[in-house]
């Protein structure tokens, strides 16, 4: 098989040890584009080593995210803790071929090394001893000591590695465990990896492990390394620039096709465009346009990508996903009543939404029951001369065909009989059918409403 012809095939590969970081996801975002863009797998492993740190709970909570999120893997997530015969399996082939060596010393004698050489990389007594004591030891990679090890990254270019700075690294520890530097390699030729790509800070990772590559004859996978995610003020993202877990970007109301669309833009680009939908992503998707400048978070600029989402969704499926999110937050689905009243003004009321919480804001006055809570701010419109007006209006409703020219007619002959204006209308109009200040169109709530809820709610506030 040539590799025009090998099947492309990704991986993501998170440590169980907290929530989906929003660089995660992006990772995991850039993988399953690219794969999926080329009829290639997209895999998932789960880098459970750290048994301490690692919790089904957090397994759970990033499988959540990437489903929240709309990506999916194909077969089953595959536990690098579950593979550690194999990884071990791998370092004594290693030892049989002369590419790996019995290391001897002990953590006194490697640190005492370190304190008499700083800054240099550990060089082991063992490296070059015949000798195999009846004492516990460490298998480590004999590393090449002269030349480079170059790695021929798809983002970053040649990156060179001058091998008299690389240590010999441990692959299996003196309990006989392996390290993560050599379960990573071996579990990604053991899937056929054919492109890895990860954050940047694991770039020095590629060169070592670039490394038992080569000792195993194995062919190198394409390295991608891309640039992580920073603050607005440059720095490395962390909880001072606000929410940094997929789920808390779920919380605040952001659509996933919008997190999608985002996410592929912190770093990647196509062209000018800034908006696109899920097959566009997947067909343009490509490493070529990622940059080797980090990406910054701008929540303006997500908002702004909401917003477009949530205006250009299917009104059935913005339904659909007002729903999940209220469930989300421990919210009953909208009934067959509030789904009825909201359905005509959907399409109003996404033109202008940026989150799905907004929206249900702005849809609150068709969720909400009789009788309406009125806001104090919205109360002071509510004066006798109002309150008249509304009972004046209440009556010359009660035989209208509820068309909105209809209602618009019928506001302005009431408000003009009072030597007054459409808009002085608008505001009392708005206390009693919704209870803010801040709503739609007086008259799409009333069409919404329909004419029985509409003109019970006049007759509630009217004088």
């Amino acid at each position: 098989m040539t590799d025009a012809t090998r099947p492309i095939i990704t991986r993501f590969a998170p440590s169980p040890t907290g929530y989906l970081h929003i660089g995660g996801a992006r990772t995991a975002l850039f993988n399953w584009l690219y794969a999926r863009g080329r009829g290639g797998k997209f895999l998932l492993r789960i880098e459970d080593t750290d048994r301490a740190r690692s919790t089904a709970q957090a397994t759970e909570a990033i499988l959540d995210g990437l489903r929240w999120l709309g990506i999916d893997w194909d077969g089953e997530p595959i536990s690098q803790f579950a593979r550690a015969d194999r990884h071990a399996e791998v370092a004594r082939e290693m030892l049989e071929n002369g590419h790996a060596y019995r290391c001897y010393a002990t953590a006194d004698e490697i640190a005492a090394w370190r304190e008499a050489n700083p800054n240099q990389p550990f060089q082991s007594p063992w490296r070059d001893s015949n000798e195999q004591p009846d004492l516990p030891y460490a298998v480590r990679l004999r590393a090449p000591r002269e030349g480079a090890t170059v790695i021929t990254d798809a983002v970053q270019g040649d990156v060179t590695f001058q091998n008299a700075q690389l240590d010999d690294m441990v692959l299996l520890r003196s309990d006989g465990s392996p390290t993560y530097m050599h379960a990573v390699v071996v579990d990604d030729h053991d899937m056929g990896v054919t492109h890895i790509i990860r954050g940047d800070d694991h770039l020095t990772n590629a060169a070592r492990q670039a490394q038992i590559y080569d000792a195993m004859g194995w062919k190198r996978p394409v390295f991608a390394h891309i640039p992580l995610i920073h603050g607005t003020d440059g720095k490395k993202l962390s909880k001072r620039h606000g929410a940094v877990g997929l789920h808390e970007y779920a919380a605040l109301g952001y659509p996933p096709e919008a997190m999608r669309n985002y996410l592929a833009r912190l770093g990647w680009a196509h062209g000018d465009d800034e908006l696109f939908t899920d097959a566009q992503a997947v067909e343009w998707f490509d490493l070529s346009g990622i940059g080797r400048a980090p990406a910054r978070l701008d929540f303006k600029k997500l908002e702004h990508v909401s917003g477009w989402h949530i205006g250009q969704m299917e009104d059935a499926h913005l339904l659909a996903e007002l729903n999940a999110f209220r469930a989300a937050i421990g919210d009953a689905a909208l009934d067959a009543t509030q789904t009825a009243r909201l359905m005509p003004i959907l399409p109003v009321l996404k033109e202008k939404a940026k989150t799905l919480p907004g929206l249900l804001e702005q849809a609150s006055f068709a969720l909400t029951e009789r009788p309406i809570p009125i806001e104090e701010k919205a109360s002071n419109s509510l004066d006798t001369v109002s309150r008249g007006m509304l009972n004046e209006l209440t009556a010359a409703l009660q035989h209208a065909t509820w068309s909105r020219d209809e209602l618009e007619q019928a506001a302005k002959t009431v408000a003009e009989s009072h030597g007054l204006g459409l808009g002085k209308i608008a505001a009392p109009l708005r206390a009693a059918l919704a209870g803010k200040t801040s709503t739609p169109s007086v008259f799409d709530m009333m069409l919404a409403l329909g004419r029985d809820e509409a003109l019970a709610r006049l007759q509630d506030q009217a004088g």
